[in-house]
């Protein structure tokens, strides 16, 4: 999976906690200062208590064990910023709609 050069990346807080503290767990705090630099790359933008709260609501009104909360706010901060394509692995982004840059293969 490739990303254009020069393509913006940017996410918000909650996925930046989730990947951090997936990192300390697996892989120590070494890894997570090496973590914060390339972070810095990314924009990370705040979540809102209206965003968390619709999220959850969406979280619940879909009973669905393997969605997590920080996927519902993801789908929905995506729409609000109209963006369309995830840098993701998770096969719950193509389910709601949104696309994955494209593999490039030599």
């Amino acid at each position: 999976m490739l990303l254009e050069e020069g393509e913006p990346l940017c996410t918000h807080t909650y996925v930046g906690v989730e990947i951090t503290a997936l990192v300390q767990r697996r892989l120590g705090i070494e890894a997570v200062r090496a973590l914060e630099a390339l972070m810095g790359v990314i924009t990370l933008y705040p979540v809102s208590l209206a965003l968390h709260q619709q999220a959850l609501a969406a979280l619940l009104s879909a009973g669905r064990r393997e969605v997590s909360l920080v996927d519902w706010v993801s789908f929905l901060w995506m729409r609000e910023q109209n963006i369309r394509q995830a840098f993701a692995f998770d096969q719950h982004f193509l389910e709601q709609g949104f696309t994955s840059p494209p593999s490039k293969t030599p």
